[in-house]
């Protein structure tokens, strides 16, 4: 028997993708651009064993076991073992079944791309298991479609590609992470909640009914891809930064004026962009980004040096219920009290206590990696979970 884990990243997009030109094949109205979250910090996990001795494939997520036969899973399974087939034949026998067993170490399906780190981590965790070489991205796009930018660090690109067999909508990185390495991601976590709305429904339905998508993907999108990758390039913050804000509004006027609404930020979002657009005319200059995906968590782009004032602020308007507690995760940062000359420009008053769980502070990483060792593994010997101490 064979038994491999793998851990691959959360992503961020700077540039959303939103809306499906192919539901079957995942494949987007427009391209997008995300940052690639550092594993330490946020990851999925997975571990595949495949036996002789195994009955039927079976897989365990976050500590439940899950029905194989969801479509999109079994369908990853299935190009994994297609493309085994044509390079590496005597790998892992097509007659052998596997056990997939897989956590993420933050919450799932609360708008924090749970899904894309998952399905990348279990496409490459399928790869290494069946020998499988060279770019599966279009593979793991088919899991979640995001998850192909979860198969690459640093900075990526999800081309929508224009052929009808998705050949050509793949991920490609713009740059890795050791290129911009003072840019700081303060994720904050304002429910784990699961969404009422899930992606695929709120998707399916703004291309039913959004005039404003088809506006944005066809008008809008490839200018602002053009524009955030050279901002990147040149490390223009100001310009990454107004980009992300200005994409991250768009795509939930999007959902908005979708019908039904898909509504996914809460009072807490709208509190935490106005604080960030006070903050940010206060200092006369754009020092903090946020964007937020298909919920209510918002992600703040700020460089090493703004972190301590910056987690500081948020101390200050977000108070924690309780103040002995380190509600930070992460990397770990000074937090700087603002000072009254600040908070006197805001024109607000600190929220009321615990409207944000906890923050965790992270940077820009690398792609999907293998795991060495006797214990890393999430499944026994035997091919059954590990028991919790």
């Amino acid at each position: 028997m064979t038994r491999v884990t793998c851990i691959a990243p959360v992503n961020i997009a700077v540039i959303k993708y939103w809306g499906k030109r192919n539901e079957t094949l995942i494949l987007p109205l427009n391209d997008s651009i995300s940052t690639t979250l550092c594993t330490h910090d946020l990851c999925a996990k997975t571990s595949v064993m495949a036996s002789p001795e195994f009955t039927e494939d079976r897989i365990w997520l976050n500590g439940r076991e899950e029905s194989i036969k969801n479509p999109r899973l079994k369908n990853c399974l299935l190009q994994i073992r297609r493309v085994a087939r044509d390079q590496t034949p005597n790998v892992i026998p097509e007659s052998w079944h596997v056990h997939i067993c897989s956590e993420n170490n933050f919450p799932t399906a609360a708008g924090l791309a749970s899904s894309a780190a998952g399905y990348a981590c279990l496409v490459a965790t399928l790869a290494q298991l069946y020998g499988v070489s060279g770019d599966v991205s279009a593979i793991a796009r088919q899991g979640s479609g995001s998850a192909c930018r979860s198969m690459l660090g640093g900075f990526v690109r999800w081309h929508k590609g224009v052929e009808e067999s998705g050949s050509d909508s793949i991920a490609t990185q713009i740059a890795p992470a050791s290129h911009w390495p003072e840019l700081r991601i303060l994720v904050l976590v304002v429910s784990d909640h699961k969404k009422k709305t899930s992606s695929t429904i709120g998707m399916q339905n703004s291309v039913a009914t959004s005039e404003l998508l088809n506006y944005r993907a066809h008008q809008v999108v490839p200018g602002r891809v053009k524009k955030m990758e050279k901002a990147i390039m040149e490390k223009d913050f100001t310009q990454f930064a107004e980009i992300t804000m200005r994409d991250s509004n768009q795509f939930h006027a999007v959902a908005l004026d979708t019908y039904p609404p898909a509504v996914y930020m809460n009072d807490t979002s709208h509190s935490i962009v106005n604080l960030i657009h006070k903050f940010n005319a206060a200092h006369g200059q754009i020092k903090v980004a946020y964007t937020f995906d298909a919920g209510p968590n918002a992600c703040l782009y700020m460089l090493e040096s703004e972190v301590p004032e910056v987690v500081g602020l948020i101390d200050w308007a977000f108070p924690a219920k309780d103040m002995k507690i380190n509600v930070l995760r992460g990397l770990q940062t000074e937090r700087n009290v603002p000072k009254e000359s600040l908070t006197g420009k805001l024109e607000m008053q600190p929220l009321s206590a615990g409207m944000l769980q906890y923050l965790i502070l992270t940077k820009v990483g690398d792609g999907p990696q293998k795991l060495e060792g006797d214990f890393v593994h999430l499944l026994d010997k035997s091919g059954q979970p590990v028991k919790k101490a």
